[in-house]
């Protein structure tokens, strides 16, 4: 990899495998975008927001919903715009130009300073999405038809594509991505990750707070596994509780912070009884 090449490295916020910050480089380099699959809450979106940070760049995001269209990350023509001020304002609406908006795509293709774009959870909008945006990310370029006008990227972006793996994408996109997944973190990433956010933290607390929370995640059947993200809510709010670390070993306070769902919530209790006599039961507390 060429050394005039932006590197990417992880951020004081963020901590990035070796694997992953590999994965970021590569698809600097070859001018491909990146697509990173992982649970939710191991930091996928948070990745392409810390490589801009790192990197010095702008940065861009486009969430993508059901409903969105390859078409309005290009750009929009505004016909309803034009319509009414045809009949009802003062403007010459022959200048049709005036009535394209660009959408981030455009955004990142016009701008003048290099930017990061986050394409966030793909895997939301139709099979046909990926597809429709594979010529404009290959070319870095699409054609406005309404105004003649090619628009052509002034600095090829970095691409961040993240998906939750609710549909399976096509092959063809598949091929002009790097990939990588994230790895839920083990024990010692997850111990320098809470440190970084929270550096105070009682490290006794700490323990017994990670020690809980793998052993929930362990507990078959649960709907929604706590995530990262969760976790870190769940050890401020037992800082801030001042909850004693010995009460972690035999209960788990502030449960609706991990969990979300009534079924899990239900279902530690259960856990706890099914295990109870065959080894150190599951410490659980009532959600009230």
């Amino acid at each position: 990899m060429s050394e005039k090449l932006s590197r990417f490295y992880g951020t004081k916020d963020y901590i990035a495998s070796d694997e992953l910050q590999n994965s970021v480089n590569v698809a600097i380099a070859l001018g491909r975008p990146l697509l990173v699959k992982g649970e939710p809450g191991t930091g996928k979106t948070m990745l392409a927001k810390s490589a801009a940070e790192s990197l010095g760049l702008k940065f861009i995001i486009w969430n993508i919903k059901s409903t969105t269209k390859a078409q309005e990350g290009l750009y929009v023509y505004d016909t309803v715009q034009r319509l009414y001020d045809s009949q009802f304002g003062d403007r010459d609406v022959s200048d049709i130009k005036q009535y394209i908006r660009l959408g981030k795509l455009g955004e990142a293709f016009t701008s003048d300073v290099p930017v990061v774009l986050l394409i966030d959870e793909i895997d939301k909008a139709d099979l046909e999405f990926p597809n429709d945006l594979l010529w404009e990310l290959d070319i870095m370029s699409f054609y406005i038809p309404e105004t003649g006008e090619t628009i052509t990227a002034k600095n090829r972006p970095i691409v961040i594509i993240t998906s939750n793996a609710e549909k399976e994408l096509p092959d063809a996109f598949l091929r002009r991505c790097i990939f990588h997944y994230i790895d839920f973190p083990d024990k010692e990433m997850m111990k320098s990750i809470i440190k970084v956010h929270h550096p105070g933290l009682e490290e006794n607390l700490l323990q017994q707070a990670m020690e809980a929370f793998y052993s929930l995640r362990n507990v078959s059947g649960l709907l929604k596994k706590p995530s990262t993200s969760e976790l870190l809510d769940w050890v401020q709010a037992l800082a801030l509780g001042g909850i004693e670390p010995e009460r972690i070993s035999r209960e788990l306070p502030f449960l609706g912070v991990l969990l979300k769902k009534n079924q899990d919530l239900d279902r530690i209790p259960r856990h706890q009884h099914e295990r109870e006599g065959r080894q150190r039961p599951f410490p659980y507390s009532q959600r009230g």
